[in-house]
Formats: C-alpha cells, sequence, structure tokens
C-alpha cells in the first residue's frame, strides 16, 4: 500500500470514528467526494442510492465522507489501476454507477 493511500486511510478511519454533525458544522470536519470504497461512504451517494454504505463503486463521484478539515482535496490517492484520486468539497461526475 503506498503512502498516500495509508495516509489517506488513516484520515478516514479517523474520520469515520469522530464523525457527527455537530463536528462537521464546527468546521472540524469537511464532507470529501470521491475517496470513499464501495458501500463505506457518509450520506447522501446520489442517485439510485439511500444513505450510509450505499455507494457502488469505489471512489464514486457523487458520495461523500467526512474527512478532517483541510485534508479533502490535498491528499492523493493511487489506485490498483495507477489512477491518481484526489477528493472534491463538491460532488464529482467521474466514477459514477449505473
Amino acid at each position: 500500500m503506498k503512502k498516500s493511500t495509508m495516509l489517506l486511510a488513516a484520515a478516514l478511519v479517523t474520520a469515520a470514528t469522530l464523525a457527527t454533525a455537530d463536528i462537521a458544522k464546527a468546521g472540524k470536519m469537511e464532507k470529501c467526494f470521491g475517496v470513499s470504497l464501495a458501500g463505506e461512504n457518509e450520506c447522501a451517494a446520489g442517485p439510485g442510492t439511500t444513505c450510509d454504505g450505499t455507494s457502488t463503486i469505489d471512489y464514486q463521484g457523487n458520495a461523500w465522507t467526512l474527512v478532517p478539515a483541510g485534508t479533502c482535496e490535498v491528499t492523493t490517492i493511487t489506485t490498483a489501476d495507477g489512477r491518481g484520486i484526489i477528493g472534491s468539497l463538491n460532488a464529482l461526475t467521474r466514477d459514477l454507477s449505473g
């Protein structure tokens, strides 16, 4: 596992542990689109999904998870096929289900 992937994985685990609406509102966490693995997103994974854990594709562009504020758009995940994935504070049009 590459260092950038491990760092983001650690950030996502931390985010999942600490994620609540109150923390997000306090500015300590932010929604990051396009970085969660299939089935590991927070709420709102786009059309055809309901809420937590309903994304169907790794790094689905319209699925988000909470991450520590300031880390979303600066961490690169290198996928198994060599793509460099960077999160976004807004929904993305890449890697959408169906």
